[in-house]
């Protein structure tokens, strides 16, 4: 199974930051926030995770690349621990597809195409971050319980938020899966089918990349991987996972950045 993480993006939230850093290089407490999503899919049962990158952020790249120069410098200075971190992030099975131009997190997702082998695929935004790793184990679970159906992760939100988010339609079928009938995109409030918020985590069934080729672009003329999803619905089951709020942390905005760099700081230093 391959996990895909989108990276093409602009990052104008954090410009002008990110006029020369890409955004998924920005610092939280330890390590750069790709990191920890490289190291969830590594954890989580992927043999293999394919960053979607942009051609000019070759620093994601680099911070991937094996560097035995840097290794031997710091063994040479006594600095071992330092190393065998460097070590271990060069060796990490990661490669890399591009995305020449920003048309959508459904064209981002289809870039991956021609690295794929039929199966099933975990899709991970990465200005989200679980750092404990659990989250992708338990959409397993359900997808395995289901057939192998694709699962969402889902949270939920005050509902004047709504609005600002994809938004699930369905059925509560245990204490922590609902099975999905429909999704709505930043629905008004008064609009919405419930405040269960798509939260940035996907195990997609091998059809969602199939439908994907056939995916029109919508709004700004971008692909987008709702539009899949939808499809999909009409000829394969999907679930919802719920999960609390305090299980992964966002990183999309200046705010949410700085927040979630204060609260793993505080858990780092427990």
């Amino acid at each position: 199974m391959k996990a895909l993480i989108p990276a093409a993006g602009l990052g104008t939230r954090f410009l002008p930051a990110t006029k020369a850093q890409p955004k998924e290089m920005l610092l939280v407490v330890d390590r750069p926030a790709i990191q920890y999503v490289v190291e969830e899919g590594l954890a989580s049962g992927a043999d293999e995770v394919i960053i979607i990158n942009s051609r000019s952020k070759k620093a994601i790249e680099d911070h991937f690349a094996p560097d035995p120069e840097l290794v031997a410098l710091l063994r040479e200075r006594g600095k071992d621990a330092y190393a065998n971190e460097v070590e271990r992030v060069g060796n990490m099975n990661v490669s890399y597809v591009y995305q020449d131009e920003a048309l959508g997190l459904g064209h981002a997702v289809r870039c991956a195409a021609e690295k794929m082998d039929g199966e099933p695929f975990y899709v991970l935004l990465g200005d989200v971050l679980v750092p404990d790793n659990k989250m992708l184990p338990r959409m397993r679970a359900v997808s395995e319980q289901h057939g192998g159906a694709s699962v969402i992760a889902v949270m939920p939100v005050p509902h004047e938020e709504v609005k600002r988010f994809g938004v699930i339609a369905g059925n509560q079928v245990a204490d922590d899966v609902w099975k999905i009938d429909f999704m709505v995109e930043k629905p008004a409030p008064e609009d919405a089918p419930s405040d269960l918020a798509i939260f940035g985590r996907y195990l997609l069934s091998p059809r969602v990349m199939e439908l994907l080729a056939d995916v029109k672009p919508g709004v700004g003329g971008e692909i987008q991987l709702t539009d899949a999803l939808e499809a999909v619905l009409a000829e394969e089951e999907m679930y919802a996972l719920v999960i609390d709020p305090t299980d992964g942390f966002d990183t999309g905005t200046i705010e949410s950045w700085l927040e979630t760099n204060n609260i793993l700081w505080k858990q780092h230093q427990s």
